[in-house]
């Protein structure tokens, strides 16, 4: 039996909505990194994008637990001599884009290169509860009803 490869003329990509409030940050991320790189389908193939186009909306309202909120820092330098930044959980939450929290873990959970960069375009992730992709139709993937500890109360 030939082991089957997909081609990129018989992926079909589906449109899912996901409401973020509530939900646990890296349980979500690995949920959403896994739809983008299609690996929930038989027919997952490592070469092609075979993922859905994910839709995240309430990103601000997304739950970080233990004190992750406090402690987590994130770094990055600027490139000058002494040009180390850093920033809280907290305060990327409650900054003017708290979307980049989600996006920033979801990106360091897919493979990096051209593919990988490929997939992570087909996320569009919102801080509040409106999106421009209601022409798409997507579904509504309950994320909290797929395992207990998805969800966590503020």
């Amino acid at each position: 039996m030939k082991t089957y490869s997909a081609k990129p003329s018989e992926v079909e990509k589906k449109w899912l909505l996901i409401d973020a409030e509530g939900l646990v940050l890296g349980r979500l991320a690995s949920i959403i990194a896994t739809r983008l790189r299609g690996k929930h389908k038989p027919m997952y193939t490592p070469n092609i994008d075979c993922g859905d186009n994910v839709i995240v909306i309430n990103a601000e309202k997304v739950v970080l637990t233990g004190k992750k909120l406090s402690d987590k820092v994130f770094y990055w330098h600027t490139g000058y001599p002494g040009g180390i930044k850093s920033r809280t959980a907290e305060k990327t939450l409650s900054s003017a884009h708290p979307e980049r929290l989600l996006m920033k873990a979801v990106e360091r959970m897919i493979p990096r290169g051209p593919l990988g960069r490929e997939q992570f375009s087909n996320l569009r992730v919102y801080a509040g509860p409106e999106h421009p992709h209601a022409a798409q139709n997507p579904e509504v993937l309950d994320v909290a009803s797929m395992n207990a500890k998805n969800v966590r109360s503020a």
